[in-house]
């Protein structure tokens, strides 16, 4: 369980990463983490990729269908330009944005915001996924959640894809991803070639 740290009032930046498989409840961490963070009344802003409209163009939808009230960008540096000097910056689905989204994590972290970002750490076939391998090098804090896996019951680490579509960016849900084990993943990758 993450617990969040205490320096008596000074104001310290810090980069927290949720990630994990599809269906693992990134999501639902990262806004209960925010949801906190309006409890305690710090200034927040929560970003997301403009890419990502699979539930709602503005809001961050958990797949428990919790939200939080978030601004789709197109590429990282913007949130640079938007954050308006908050406290703590959320940013979900973090793999749909540029590769500068770990230099500006950083910026945000030494200029003492709370950086939390949420998203998946490999793709569908297994490979690190976006820039949340090199985000997870300079986090302080990482939180990987499992699912269980649909084909045994055991953890999940793995978003296995249901089509042949070979895009590393396909957005869906249920409709075409299901979380699988190592070992029930590997299985029914066996006859694809990537």
């Amino acid at each position: 369980m993450f617990i969040e740290p205490s320096w008596a009032g000074e104001r310290r930046g810090w980069i927290e990463v949720i990630c994990g498989s599809m269906f693992s409840g990134k999501t639902e961490e990262l806004i209960r983490r925010l949801k906190r963070v309006e409890i305690a009344h710090l200034k927040m802003k929560v970003f997301k990729p403009a890419v990502d409209k699979r539930f709602h163009e503005m809001q961050i939808i958990s797949h428990d269908e919790n939200s939080i009230t978030s601004v789709p960008l197109d590429n990282a540096k913007a949130i640079l330009t938007h954050y308006e000097d908050a406290d703590v910056v959320g940013i979900d689905e973090a793999q749909f944005f540029d590769d500068e989204l770990p230099a500006v994590c950083e910026h945000l972290a030494k200029d003492g915001v709370r950086v939390i970002v949420a998203g998946l750490d490999m793709d569908f076939k297994g490979n690190p996924f976006g820039p949340v391998p090199r985000l997870l090098a300079k986090a302080e804090y990482i939180t990987k959640l499992h699912a269980i896996c649909v084909r045994c019951g055991n953890i999940a680490s793995f978003s296995y894809r249901k089509t042949n579509e070979k895009d590393q960016v396909l957005l869906g849900a249920k409709d075409l991803y299901e979380p699988r084990c190592r070992k029930c993943f590997f299985e029914g990758n066996a006859g694809h070639s990537f």
